[in-house]
C-alpha cells in the first residue's frame, strides 16, 4: 500500500509540475501585459480568468492529495481541509462558466458575417469583463455550503457516512436542505455543459458551411489555409471536448466511488487524473496557437497579443 501511495504521489507531482508551468506561464505573460499599458482584448479576459481558475484547482486539489501520497500526517486542521476544499470547488465552478462564456462568444465570432450577429458580438463585448469578475462572488455564494460537508482526517462524526481522502473528509447528508443545495449545484453545472455542447454543434456546422463554401471560390491549394476565425474555433471546441470529457469521467467516478465498498485509493486516483486533465491540457492546447514563442516572453517589443487567432 505504501509504494502504491509512493508512485501516485510521484505520477501526481509530475503533473502538477506540468500543470502549474503551463498555467503560470500565461498569468506571467499577461501580468507584464497589464503593467506595459496593455488592453485585454474580450477573449484575453477570459482566458485570463480561465488560466487562474485552472492555476487554483491545480493548487488546492493536486497538492493536498500529493502530500498525502507522499505520506504527510495532518498537515491540514479542520480549517484547512474547509478552506482548501472551498477555494477548489469555487475555482471548478468559475472554470466551467468561463468556459460556457468562451464557446458562447466564438460562436458570436464566427457567426459575426451576419449584421445582428455583430450587433451582438459588439454588446457582448461590452459584458465580458463585468461577466467574469461577477463569477467569482456568485460561486463563492454556490459553494457557501461546501465547508460544512467537509472536515480533517480525524473527526469525531460518524465514521460510515465519512469518506476519505487522505487528507480531507468529505461527510455524506440526506437531509432535505443538502438534497436541494446539490440539485442547484448539479442544475447550474448540466445547464452550462449542455449549452457548450449545443454551442459546440452550432461551431462544427458553421465551420463545415464555411469550408463547403470556400471550396467553390478558391483552388485547392488555398482551401489548406485556415482562417484565424476557424482555427480559434477549433481550438474552443479542442478545449470543450477535454472539458465535458473531464467533467463527465470524474462525475461517474465520484458517484462510482461514493456508493460502493472497499479500498477507495485506487478511485482516488483515478479521479483526481481524469479531474486534472483539463487544467494541465488547457494551458498547453492555448499556447499551441501563438505564432512566435518569444511573444510570451517579450511583449514589451511588439502589440502581439497572447493569442493572436483567438480574437
Amino acid at each position: 500500500m505504501a509504494s502504491d501511495n509512493l508512485a501516485m504521489g510521484i505520477f501526481l507531482f509530475s503533473q502538477i509540475t506540468v500543470g502549474v508551468l503551463g498555467n503560470s506561464s500565461i498569468i506571467f505573460y499577461y501580468m507584464i501585459f497589464i503593467f506595459n499599458g496593455k488592453h485585454l482584448m474580450p477573449k484575453d479576459l477570459i482566458i485570463e480568468h480561465l488560466t487562474v481558475a485552472n492555476f487554483l484547482s491545480i493548487i488546492s486539489r493536486g497538492i493536498p492529495q500529493a502530500m498525502s501520497d507522499f505520506r504527510f500526517k495532518d498537515f491540514l486542521n479542520d480549517v484547512g481541509c474547509k478552506l482548501i476544499v472551498y477555494i477548489y470547488r469555487i475555482a471548478r465552478g468559475v472554470s466551467l462558466y468561463v468556459m460556457c462564456l468562451l464557446s458562447c462568444f466564438q460562436a458570436i465570432t464566427i457567426s459575426s458575417s451576419n449584421s445582428r450577429w455583430m450587433k451582438l458580438k459588439h454588446r457582448a463585448t461590452k459584458y465580458i469583463g463585468p461577466s467574469c469578475s461577477l463569477s467569482w462572488p456568485v460561486h463563492l455564494v454556490l459553494n457557501i455550503l461546501t465547508p460544512a460537508r467537509v472536515s480533517g482526517p480525524i473527526s469525531n462524526k460518524n465514521m460510515t457516512s465519512r469518506l476519505s481522502y487522505g487528507y480531507c473528509s468529505w461527510f455524506a447528508s440526506g437531509n432535505v436542505v443538502t438534497a436541494l443545495y446539490m440539485s442547484l449545484l448539479c442544475f447550474t453545472d448540466g445547464l452550462c455543459l449542455c449549452l457548450m455542447a449545443c454551442l459546440s454543434v452550432f461551431m462544427v456546422s458553421v465551420l463545415y458551411r464555411h469550408k463547403r463554401q470556400v471550396q467553390h471560390i478558391h483552388s485547392a491549394q488555398h482551401c489548406r489555409k485556415v482562417l484565424p476565425e476557424d482555427r480559434a474555433a477549433q481550438t474552443i471546441l479542442t478545449l470543450v471536448c477535454i472539458f465535458v470529457i473531464s467533467y463527465a469521467f470524474s462525475s461517474i467516478v465520484v458517484i462510482f466511488t461514493t456508493y460502493s465498498k472497499g479500498s477507495v485509493l485506487w478511485k482516488v486516483g483515478v479521479f483526481l487524473f481524469i479531474e486534472m486533465c483539463f487544467p494541465i491540457v488547457c494551458p498547453f492546447v492555448l499556447l499551441s496557437n501563438i505564432k512566435s514563442s518569444s511573444s510570451l516572453f517579450l511583449p514589451c517589443c511588439g502589440n502581439r497579443k497572447l493569442f493572436p487567432n483567438l480574437t
